[in-house]
């Protein structure tokens, strides 16, 4: 084997690794979106995870590779490459597809517990067959016009993450809240069944991340992949500290599932920049990443009366938004910090702006038609028994109380399993449930 062979190998091997790295993090999303909603929902939650990714892939390999790397029409769409025809990097399509199910799996914990599975796949597939790839055209097939504009997004905090986020809202907008979310000016907290388990699905997603960002190298390039890791860790970190502290401050107590979100946010915080910010930039953006996170989830939440589940817009949108501008300011060969003046920031900000405008017309009119043919939500009847029942016709969990047995006397209370238990939890009327 040739030295040029050998290079290639390792090459390959290590975009492959990140592939799967990218691929586990959907553990993750069903975990984290599984533990922060309600037992009875879990069931239709896995499946749309599994649902999600496979769908995906499908539709990728079909047609949105070929919208999104094959060629570039007006530096705005590709045309060629459909079913992958002519394209010999099957390695590169496979990371890619892992990509493409990330953004699609982002609107699955906004849209969690009220929306029909046939509906949800259907954008999902308009998703992953049109919406994603034009995006992906624009800024990483190499002529697409934010490209040409001199736009930066490493690893997809736009591309992914923003992308993934504006079609989450625009959904949830025509979807509307959870039934008992909001009444009045009350906000109700509507509890998650496992927080340990949503801390298990945090951690594979950062496990993931390395992947994610570091497999965005494209290379095992000796300088540069061990930079990313290393800012896509330390950002990570910071915002940890960060969501931790503020909430201290701003609740006096340190939220846990903020914390946990404030891992999520610090990873979207640094993907589009892990390249060109330095170690100490990426722990201030990933120290900004944490507050930007509590503040954010709070303003949708009590201000919009925006009901998502697991905090996905605001983790995948917000700082989204905030980790593209981060270049225009940290990027050691762009950003007004090292003095490189305005210029790269409000690229940047074009590109945000260009990528909101596209999404919003095209998920938010794709769904709002889809609804008006039939209703994207399930009834309210089949929402308060959880869409498990509804949708699959059985349940995530099956525990049952086992303390009497024989000839005991049998209490009412014992024949409900744990899972309806927690289900039966009232939703708002404790005052500490609620937000005012």
């Amino acid at each position: 084997m040739s030295t040029e062979e050998l290079e290639l190998a390792i090459n390959l091997v290590w975009i492959m690794l990140g592939a799967i790295l990218v691929f586990f993090m959907h553990a993750g999303f069903a975990m984290v979106e599984s533990g922060f909603t309600r037992s009875k929902n879990t069931l239709n939650i896995l499946m749309k995870n599994f649902l999600t990714i496979s769908v995906s892939a499908i539709l990728f390999y079909t047609i949105g590779y070929g919208l999104m790397f094959g060629g570039s029409t007006g530096s705005l769409i590709g045309l060629g490459g459909f079913f992958l025809s002519g394209v010999e990097d099957i390695g590169f399509f496979v990371f890619q597809a892992m990509f493409i199910a990330t953004c699609a799996t982002i609107m699955s914990g906004a849209v969690a517990e009220r929306i029909k599975l046939g509906s949800y796949i259907l954008i999902v597939a308009i998703m992953t067959s049109i919406v994603y790839p034009v995006v992906g055209n624009w800024v990483w097939q190499g002529d697409g016009w934010l490209t040409n504009l001199g736009f930066t997004d490493f690893a997809g905090s736009t591309v992914v993450h923003l992308t993934g986020a504006v079609g989450a809202l625009m959904v949830v907008l025509i979807l509307g809240p959870r039934l008992g979310k909001y009444n009045g000016k009350k906000i109700n907290v509507i509890p998650g069944h496992n927080i340990p388990l949503g801390a298990l699905g945090v951690f594979i997603l950062w496990l993931g991340w390395f992947g994610f960002n570091g497999g965005s190298t494209l290379a095992a390039d000796l300088t540069l992949v061990p930079m990313v890791i290393g800012t896509t860790l330390l950002s990570t970190s910071a915002a940890v500290v960060s969501s931790a502290l503020y909430t201290k401050f701003r609740y006096k107590k340190v939220d846990a599932s903020l914390t946990l979100n404030g891992v999520l946010a610090g990873l979207v915080g640094i993907t589009a920049g892990c390249a060109e910010i330095s170690l100490g930039g990426a722990i201030l953006v990933g120290f900004i990443s944490g507050v930007l996170l509590v503040e954010g989830i709070r303003f949708f939440d009590d201000k919009l009366k925006i009901d998502d589940p697991v905090g996905a817009i605001t983790v995948h949108g917000l700082l989204g938004i905030w980790g593209t501008l981060a270049i225009g300011l940290f990027s050691t060969s762009t950003g007004l910090f090292y003095g490189n003046g305005l210029t790269q920031l409000g690229i940047q900000a074009i590109g945000i702006l260009a990528v909101i405008f596209w999404v919003s017309i095209t998920i938010g009119g794709f769904t709002y038609v889809l609804n008006k043919v039939a209703p994207i939500r399930v009834s309210k009847e089949e929402e308060i028994a959880g869409l498990d029942f509804s949708e699959h016709g059985s349940n995530a969990y099956d525990f049952k109380d086992t303390l009497l047995s024989g000839n005991e006397i049998d209490l009412p209370h014992t024949r409900l399993g744990l899972a309806d238990r927690l289900n039966s939890i009232p939703v708002g009327k404790p005052e500490e449930n609620t937000i005012t």
